[in-house]
């Protein structure tokens, strides 16, 4: 389970505004093994944690790379999954190291979204010289993907702004950073959406949540319907910031869980320039 809020606007006024803010959680079973964000691929060009689960290896959850290819997912929350299904942190990777551009690789996503669990896909290109394009698409909802207006959203495990009350209270902190983002220096944007992230007041109670889980929310629901979730041996382990600025100037900030301890966390930048 993961929640992403994202603003952007590929041609700012300003030339202090920020062409992409994004604010991530990964919640996820605290041993399921990963790698923190890093460098990899074909001239270490993409940047991004990876999964090691057994028969996973190699997916993620969020990335970006120097050509300015930028993919996040989140699971759309069932009550059961197919266990044949395929990993879905492929779907990620795979934009990452492709040549498509994010709609042609969504489309045809939308023509394998039935071989995966539910999910939620992100496919952004960000040129500074030919201007942003990200869009959407999640295989519980329309059969084609969609190309997002600028603007704000928010992504949990529902389809795209579906206002479930933890994704309403998020993206209403998470805007009210992105107002002052002009105004604060970088690190201190950085330090407020952390703490956007890392907000564990549960928005209760939320019919949504318990419809779609059913059964299979009940047990943790009080803990789940917060933007960071908390549970025994389970919750959000890992905490991302992306920022684009006009410049193409790319910061990604990652605060990661260690030791299976969530009171032990490190965090790490790392900052390069877009090439495309």
């Amino acid at each position: 389970m993961c929640i992403i809020f994202f603003k952007f606007d590929p041609r700012p006024v300003s030339k202090n505004a920020y062409r992409l803010i994004l604010a991530a959680n990964r919640d996820e079973f605290y041993h399921r093994p990963s790698k923190v964000a890093d460098f990899w691929g074909n001239n270490n060009e993409v940047l991004s944690g990876l999964d090691m689960e057994e028969g996973k290896e190699g997916g993620t959850w969020l990335g970006i790379s120097t050509r300015g290819k930028l993919a996040a997912l989140t699971n759309y929350l069932q009550p059961r999954q197919d266990r044949d299904a395929r990993g879905r942190g492929e779907l990620v990777t795979h934009f990452l190291t492709t040549d498509m551009d994010s709609l042609s690789y969504l489309k045809k996503v939308s023509a394998e979204g039935h071989l995966y669990n539910g999910f939620n896909l992100i496919a952004a290109d960000l040129s500074t010289e030919k201007g942003d394009v990200i869009c959407y698409y999640g295989n519980r909802g329309e059969p084609e993907p969609v190309v997002l207006a600028p603007g704000t959203y928010g992504l949990s495990n529902a389809l795209l702004e579906t206002p479930w009350k933890k994704l309403c209270f998020g993206k209403q902190l998470f805007l009210e950073a992105v107002e002052r983002s002009q105004a604060l220096p970088k690190d201190v944007l950085i330090a407020q959406l952390l703490h956007v992230l890392n907000n564990d007041e549960a928005q209760l109670p939320d019919p949504a949540i318990e419809d779609q889980g059913r059964e299979y929310v009940q047990p943790f629901l009080s803990k789940y319907a917060a933007v960071c979730v908390r549970c025994p041996g389970y919750g959000t382990r890992t905490n991302t910031i992306i920022l684009v600025d006009a410049d193409g100037h790319v910061t990604f900030t990652e605060r990661s869980m260690l030791d299976k301890d969530p009171s032990c966390w490190e965090t790490s930048t790392h900052e390069f320039k877009l090439q495309s």
